[in-house]
């Protein structure tokens, strides 16, 4: 479960210490107990951007449906207004 905290982070805080997770798992030279802490750390802020990600998307897809309804009920409009002619 994420912190309060990190439920404050926003998207690019959260993408960039997670960056910095990874390059310090990757550079290695970490005692088995720092390691496991930053892989704890890294999961808690993968969290993070999932959740800001997943958020984005649902804000996507409703202005897509929003703006997909509107130019069919133009298209209806428009096509009833050359019955009437």
């Amino acid at each position: 479960m994420t912190s309060k905290v990190d439920e404050a982070l926003g998207y690019e805080q959260a993408r960039d210490e997670l960056i910095e997770v990874v390059r310090r798992l990757e550079a290695g030279g970490t005692t088995l107990e720092e390691s496991l802490a930053l892989w704890e750390r890294g999961e808690e802020l993968a969290k993070v951007c999932r959740h800001w990600l997943d958020g984005a998307r649902k804000r996507l897809d409703a202005a897509l449906a929003e703006e997909e309804a509107e130019s069919s009920a133009a298209d209806a409009a428009e096509e009833s207004g050359d019955d009437s002619e």
